[in-house]
């Protein structure tokens, strides 16, 4: 729905009408994350629902805001992941974001962050074999495509005072794709699958992912989507991933039964949980999300065993995904967060690697923003909240 070019306004709305405007057609796919069912998934934060309207008091645009309140004040940090929901190609840009702070400062927020989720350079994964070597980086390497309108955003928001998380590059720790500034991955893996076929998408494969893809099935794998009652044993085998792989998501079981309960109950079929068993055994599980439009699918988080390796469950478990995606027509298969590294002997470049086999593309985002409303007392919130989190 276009906006026309009045002045909008910007109120509280039900989560009812929320999620119908999520799960309208639109030039840009709201993300899992701007639902009102992901409030219910984020414990330990407030959640608003947000609305822009137009002169003919239609909704045009819509938020889900986060609210953070800081220890020992009565003021907040605002969130606004992968948010918000407005129509980026706007040249007038401020008449989203203006009414948006005025919100926020009237709620007591401190600062606010948000992350556009448009695309701002791309990267085919060609490329990225050929540029692999010994110190050399994502960002190091020419893109292939810069997305113009995720340029022009960056500009505008560099001009109204905004400043992009984690400018200094890739921090110690960081979960992959994530920039020592960003929440969510700045750097994910994309395989498009507009106007693709099964055809398409299996010579977009390379030849180690076919062969293992045959191997699973020749093993007898069986892929298949199950119901919560497999989320335990699916946090175990996520357990057993992270201590091989060295990383700590630090999710609970009690996050991701939240998690299928609310994106489920907001619609059937949003979070399903896909799994790969050998002779009965489970051996991978992994996590899908859908967009409220069905425009994109999103494979979350990836657990496995440590045994039985050989018989390729996850392979065979990412080719019954990707097909599903493609089905229910999903434009895009979006794998999230890769590491930027491109050394082979670097431990990280494994996943890359093999994310790298299924012949999409590394996109970096537009990433997250911050900014500080106005005042003097707001700022130097802001610089505490900054200078504590760099002391964790």
């Amino acid at each position: 729905m276009s906006a026309g070019t009045g002045v909008l306004r910007l109120l509280p709305v039900p989560a009812s009408v929320h999620a119908d405007f999520v799960r309208r057609p639109g030039p840009y796919t709201a993300s899992f994350l701007q639902t009102p069912a992901w409030a219910r998934v984020k414990s330990g934060w407030q959640a608003e629902s947000l609305g822009w309207l137009d002169e003919h008091d239609r909704v045009v645009g819509s938020a889900l805001v986060l609210y953070r309140q800081l220890p020992g004040v009565r003021r907040s940090f605002a969130y606004l992941p992968e948010g918000p929901a407005v129509d980026w190609a706007d040249p007038r840009l401020v008449r989203w974001l203006d009414p948006l702070l005025e919100h926020l400062r009237g709620t007591g927020a401190f600062a606010v962050r948000m992350g556009p989720p448009l695309a701002y350079r791309r990267w085919t994964a060609r490329t990225l074999k050929d540029a692999s070597g010994p110190g050399r980086r994502v960002g190091d390497v020419l893109p292939d495509l810069v997305e113009p309108l995720g340029a022009a955003v960056c500009d505008r928001l560099r001009e109204g005072g905004w400043r992009r998380c984690g400018e200094d590059g890739q921090g110690v720790g960081v979960p992959p794709g994530r920039s020592s500034g960003d929440a969510q991955p700045r750097l994910v893996f994309e395989i498009p699958l507009a106007g693709r076929g099964l055809d398409d998408l299996w010579t977009g494969l390379n030849q180690e992912w076919r062969r293992n893809v045959k191997k699973a099935a020749k093993c007898g794998v069986r892929t298949g989507v199950e119901g919560p009652e497999t989320l335990p044993a699916f946090h175990e085998l996520l357990r057993v991933t992270e201590a091989r792989d060295g990383f700590d998501l630090g999710r609970s079981l009690d996050y991701y039964r939240r998690q299928y309960e609310a994106l489920n109950a907001e619609e059937p079929g949003r979070m399903r949980l896909y799994t790969a068993r050998h002779e009965g055994e489970l051996l991978a599980a992994h996590t899908l999300l859908t967009a409220p439009d069905g425009g994109r699918a999103w494979y979350q988080t990836g657990a496995s065993a440590d045994h039985r390796r050989e018989v390729r469950p996850s392979n065979a478990l990412q080719w019954r995904m990707l097909c599903d995606a493609q089905a229910r027509g999903a434009a895009v298969y979006d794998m999230r967060g890769v590491p930027d590294g491109l050394d082979p002997a670097a431990r990280a470049y494994g996943l890359l690697r093999w994310k790298l086999g299924t012949g999409g593309e590394a996109v970096e985002t537009v990433g997250e923003w911050e900014l500080p409303l106005q005042g003097a007392v707001n700022k130097t919130l802001h610089r505490a909240m900054h200078a504590y989190l760099t002391r964790r």
